[in-house]
């Protein structure tokens, strides 16, 4: 079995690291060419893409970093041993009520919307009154800074 771990180091500092991502792969078929099974899986987004088999692996042909790149390829592209298509930031409509500029949570696709939720969880947040969902809402400017990175 393998297991690779991603960790962040905030600012450097080994001191401060935490795992934010592992794979998991491990071989179930031997021989010289060898079937392995992946798993990732990412922080408090838990399983992401699709437990997934390489077929007739060539063990003996390169280094393991191929056999990595390849079982994480296949896991996030539905089985198919290929990276997938390269993700863009998400769009998300700007809505407009009164002089405020808002982003609807609701509308910001997964992961981004589980990663801005905590980085605005103690942050103050329009309560918007002609939406459906008034407290779903976050300002257009918090967005815009998320995704530069500046908060």
């Amino acid at each position: 079995m393998l297991r690779v771990t991603v960790e962040l180091w905030p600012g450097g500092r080994e001191s401060a690291r935490r795992v934010i991502a592992t794979a998991d792969i491990g071989r179930i078929k031997n021989g010289a060419h060898a079937d392995y099974e992946v798993r990732l899986e990412e922080g408090s987004l838990g399983d992401v893409g699709d437990e997934a088999v390489v077929r007739e692996y060539p063990r003996w042909s390169a280094s393991v970093w191929d056999l990595v790149a390849r079982c994480i390829a296949t896991a996030l592209n539905g089985g198919r041993e290929q990276l997938p298509e390269r993700p863009v930031l998400p769009e998300v409509p700007v809505h407009t009520s009164g002089t405020v500029r808002y982003v609807r949570l609701r509308e910001i696709p997964e992961p981004a919307r589980t990663f801005f939720r905590r980085n605005i969880a103690n942050s103050s947040r329009p309560s918007i009154e002609d939406d459906r969902e008034p407290f779903d809402c976050a300002y257009a400017w918090d967005w815009d800074d998320f995704l530069r990175s500046e908060r």
